[in-house]
């Protein structure tokens, strides 16, 4: 049986365990996610400040700060990315603490790989559950758990890349996405995406999906604007 896919996440490991936060860091861009990582709680605190993630992975007995704080500092922020605490801390109590204080999800170490990727395939599912497993814009359809997408049923071979890019700009149609934004959507801090290669993406992306199905502006000095000639701007 083939493995439920998800869409490319930005995931934020937070975990002070150096071998742990390398095996999950090396897992997780193995199964096409884009993955930061930081060993305490107060760079967590700081990067979930600056930067917009689709998934947290936080270990709660963390140096600088505890794993509650940050996940009680962002809660109180009204930052409601999704979070799953991974803890050797396994008490009845403390699963009770960290699900009150707003994770989504709680995993107790040591964990199973493929336990730990069902949990997030199930929070990015959840995430998805506004527009259900499905983000239609006119004729065109992508499933972010097939990783998958089709005008009138036909599907469309898109490389990974050119999908992250799709997928950003159609969740984000009608407004217009900076490059900066769209790097930061699809890379992680170690990676960087040239505008040239943001450029070559979208050419691609136009060649390979008709002009009548979507339109891709180009907003001089701004960046890219999706536009879904059967929707109202």
């Amino acid at each position: 049986m083939a493995t439920p896919q998800v869409t490319c996440l930005r995931i934020l490991v937070v975990e002070d365990d150096e071998p742990i936060a390398a095996a999950l860091v090396s897992n997780l861009k193995r199964a096409g996610h884009a993955v930061d990582h930081v060993g305490d709680g107060v760079s967590a605190d700081e990067a979930l400040q600056g930067d917009r993630f689709d998934l947290t992975l936080l270990d709660l007995g963390l140096p600088r700060m505890d794993g509650f704080d940050v996940l009680t500092r962002m809660r109180h922020r009204g930052n409601h990315t999704p979070v799953l605490i991974l803890s050797a801390l396994d008490a009845v109590n403390d699963r009770i603490r960290g699900l009150d204080a707003g994770a989504d999800d709680y995993i107790h170490k040591p964990f199973d790989m493929h336990e730990l990727e069902a949990r997030i395939r199930a929070v990015a599912r959840r995430g998805l559950a506004r527009s259900g497993d499905e983000i239609r814009g006119g004729r065109l359809c992508l499933k972010p758990r097939e990783r998958s997408v089709s005008v009138d049923d036909q599907p469309i071979e898109l490389a990974a890349r050119e999908y992250g890019l799709l997928e950003c700009l159609l969740l984000n149609r009608g407004r217009v996405m900076s490059k900066a934004q769209i790097q930061d959507r699809l890379c992680d801090w170690s990676e960087e995406l040239s505008e040239t290669a943001i450029e070559l993406y979208v050419h691609r992306l136009r060649r390979k999906i008709d002009a009548s199905v979507l339109t891709i502006r180009t907003v001089r000095g701004f960046g890219y604007l999706l536009q879904i000639p059967d929707e109202p701007n």
